[in-house]
């Protein structure tokens, strides 16, 4: 239990720890940062910082695509939902860039990677076409995070889930900065847990979300689902990540009748065919 001081001071447990008052100063201070160019996205983010007890949010107005944005690896961890598909003006796009490129959601993607210290984890939405582009900086997006991050995951989510504003197709990567990935664990989301129409129904809530969570925390277990494949096998596949490039698709096998049994059955819908035609022909 977190008690507040007549000074408003915390103090107490939570779990088996002690919370001091330096803990507070670093969560109110230095713990959550966030920007975006939007000055409605800010209004909102600081509302809701400020309701969750976050008196000093670190939530400023820049964008950090441009060269105003000092591009630091200072964060540990990355949770972010960049614009799905936009461009850039060129002459502003920050010199940190190396992809060729004016794609933001290619641009954002390089920019988290920037951001976040080794050992850094992020958690990064991204349009599906980031996972099997063709263009020189998709391909080479890809390989950045393949070749200096561990990617954990790439959980592909339905068509709909940002209806109305968007029926986009969309996927979560999941990537720890630092090392060379061995295995990628792909998960195929078909449902959140509402209608994937416009009007967003409630369902249950949940969808496949809790098996998700479950799988990916016991090891990335695979199901009929979710998979596991090789960074070998990705990089063999110009590191595509869409799901469906090596999930097997199971044909359900099919027994058809001898040709010649066909030709007699046909024969014989003929000859029936012809004696009615006869006996209508007699009516007449």
């Amino acid at each position: 239990m977190v008690k507040i001081d007549d000074d408003g001071t915390p103090h107490g447990l939570i779990g088996d720890k002690i919370i001091k008052k330096e803990h507070w100063d670093l969560l109110w201070k230095e713990t959550f940062y966030g920007f975006d160019f939007e000055i409605t996205m800010i209004r909102i983010a600081l509302m809701n910082m400020i309701l969750h007890g976050i008196m000093q949010p670190n939530i400023k107005q820049i964008d950090t695509l441009s060269k105003r944005f000092e591009h630091k690896p200072i964060y540990d961890v990355v949770f972010a939902n960049p614009p799905f598909a936009g461009y850039v003006d060129k002459s502003d796009i920050n010199d940190n860039f190396k992809l060729d490129t004016t794609k933001t959601e290619l641009l954002f993607l390089e920019l988290f990677y920037n951001l976040l210290n080794v050992g850094g984890k992020a958690a990064v939405i991204v349009p599906n076409g980031v996972l099997f582009g063709s263009s020189n900086a998709h391909v080479k997006a890809r390989r950045l995070i393949l070749e200096n991050c561990d990617l954990q995951a790439v959980i592909s989510m339905p068509s709909g889930v940002f209806q109305p504003y968007s029926g986009v197709g969309t996927a979560v990567l999941l990537f720890v900065k630092g090392g060379k990935t061995e295995n990628v664990w792909f998960y195929e989301m078909k449902a959140d847990g509402y209608s994937l129409d416009q009007k967003r129904d409630f369902v249950d809530g949940k969808g496949d979300i809790p098996d998700t969570i479950e799988k990916f925390k016991a090891g990335r277990i695979e199901s009929d689902k979710s998979i596991t494949v090789s960074f070998q096998e990705i990089k063999k596949n110009d590191y595509n990540l869409s799901i469906s490039r090596y999930k097997q698709v199971e044909h359900e096998e099919v027994e058809y009748e001898e040709p010649e049994v066909l030709i007699e059955n046909i024969s014989r819908l003929e000859e029936e065919i012809a004696k009615e035609l006869q006996e209508l022909k007699s009516m007449i």
